[in-house]
């Protein structure tokens, strides 16, 4: 018998990932997540527009669809300064010693709504070790007969300047067996030279392996690049993939000024991930990349929009 006053719980989800709230659209249909407001599978008819997973798998290291908040990639060290206090996150990559893809790819988001086509959940991420901010986060996944669209709300609930980035990690499909089958194209003008570590050294104008404003096969083609100086056409960017007569494109809002594009290594076989991010790596700290972090001022909000077609 529940005690006066209290509600029934509700059990929770059988899911490693929570609660599925499937989404549709004519033949378009996704899956997003209660963790971590992870797009798990998005299709069109029988084609799968990005390398999903199943309800019963737990997200592996590839990071399939996650959301990446409040900082996208890597943080040097884990360790960044703010007024003047030192932050020290926990190294989510030791093998690189960073701190990698932010503090919401784990965490349960509330649902706010969720109808045929649209699902929304908010997420309010409070301070804890190595982050000293608040931050109210709201995300729309809605689809339509074209495909995706992710809607992204970020406040500043607080009496403090909050410092913040934003980035995403689907992995791109249009059928292949293996990404060296896919033909390649994203606008970027220049790209980040890293270290062994893929920490930032300098941005420089694209050189042969970088340039890709011209379709071309990925073929041999290795990359685990940020890229920058994105170009577009009526306030958005896009990078298109096409196998045959399979096509994909993700197209991100211009408040999203940096890309990253991974191929997948060692198996090269999950798909092309193709992260739109709001600032670079390590932009919590000085040097190439700094320039492009968000700071909210107190009940400041940041909005931008990003998504999928295919066939």
């Amino acid at each position: 018998m529940t005690p006066p006053g209290t509600r029934p719980s509700t059990p929770p989800a059988p899911f490693p990932t929570g609660a599925q709230y499937e989404i549709t659209a004519g033949e378009v249909s996704a899956v997003v997540c209660e963790i971590g407001a992870t797009l798990r599978t998005l299709t069109v008819g029988d084609h799968h527009l990005v390398h999903g997973f199943g309800a019963d798998e737990v997200i592996d290291k590839a990071c399939r669809g996650q959301q990446l908040l409040p900082w996208p990639n890597r943080i040097r060290d884990g360790r960044w300064t703010w007024q003047d206090v030192e932050q020290q996150l926990p190294l989510s990559e030791p093998e690189r010693g960073t701190a990698i893809h932010g503090l919401v790819r784990w965490v349960a988001w509330d649902l706010v709504d969720h109808g045929l086509d649209q699902v929304t959940q908010r997420l309010v991420l409070r301070p804890q070790h190595g982050w000293p901010g608040t931050l109210e986060i709201t995300l729309t996944h809605r689809v339509d007969r074209t495909g995706l669209t992710v809607e992204l709300l970020v406040t500043n609930p607080s009496e403090v300047d909050v410092p913040f980035g934003y980035g995403v990690h689907p992995y791109l499909s249009v059928g292949e067996d293996r990404i060296d089958e896919v033909e390649l194209q994203l606008p970027a003008g220049a790209y980040l030279t890293v270290d062994d570590r893929l920490l930032p050294i300098s941005v420089e104008p694209v050189d042969a392996d970088h340039d890709l404003r011209t379709p071309r096969l990925v073929d041999d083609l290795s990359l685990d690049t940020a890229f920058t100086q994105l170009e577009s056409e009526a306030g958005r960017w896009e990078v298109r993939l096409r196998k045959g007569e399979r096509h994909t494109t993700l197209w991100a809002d211009d408040v999203f000024g940096w890309l990253q594009v991974f191929t997948g290594e060692p198996t090269r076989q999950w798909g092309l991930a193709v992260e739109p991010m709001t600032c670079g790596p390590d932009a919590f700290n000085p040097g190439p990349t700094h320039d492009d972090l968000i700071v909210l001022r107190p009940r400041g909000r940041f909005a931008g929009s990003w998504g999928i077609t295919g066939a």
